[in-house]
């Protein structure tokens, strides 16, 4: 199967996993954890509107995983799938249980198996989505829209 026929078959897969996290986020239970702003900016640019916590925002871990505590909300860890992003998870793990919050990795590693090394930073799920959505013939904001229930209903 060329590249092309992958990622279309892979199409689906993302939207349904990212309809889920945009559902769970947007339900007030959880934050969606990121490293820096331009990886917010890509979540948000496919349609991600509950909370986003950037982890590279300023001081550490420890002072990170505090503020995340006092939120009360499970923790979506969402980091980088290359080398640096895969241990920042596991150290964001450590203090993020240390503290009692709820994490969930599950998230980041179903989208590692969907994209499959196509992209390694979060920053480029927004861009990749789109050129995978134009390459499917599926316009990508009434995609994931009706995955969670938000498309139009009378179209």
């Amino acid at each position: 199967m060329g590249e092309t026929g992958r990622r279309t078959e892979a199409w689906p897969k993302f939207v349904r996993l990212f309809a889920r996290l945009r559902e769970e986020s947007e339900s007030g239970t959880a934050v969606v954890v990121v490293e820096g702003e331009r990886d917010r900016r890509s979540l948000r640019g496919l349609g991600l509107r509950g909370p986003i916590a950037l982890v590279h925002g300023g001081g550490t871990l420890a002072a990170f995983a505090a503020r995340l505590a006092r939120g009360g909300r499970k923790a979506i860890v969402l980091t980088d799938w290359d080398l640096e992003g895969g241990h920042l998870a596991r150290r964001l793990r450590e203090f993020l249980e240390a503290e009692a919050v709820g994490i969930d990795l599950e998230y980041r590693r179903k989208f590692a198996r969907i994209l499959r090394g196509e992209i390694t930073h979060v920053e480029g799920m927004n861009g990749w989505a789109r050129r995978v959505a134009e390459e499917a013939g599926t316009p990508i904001d009434g995609e994931i829209a009706d995955a969670v229930g938000l498309g139009d209903p009378t179209g």
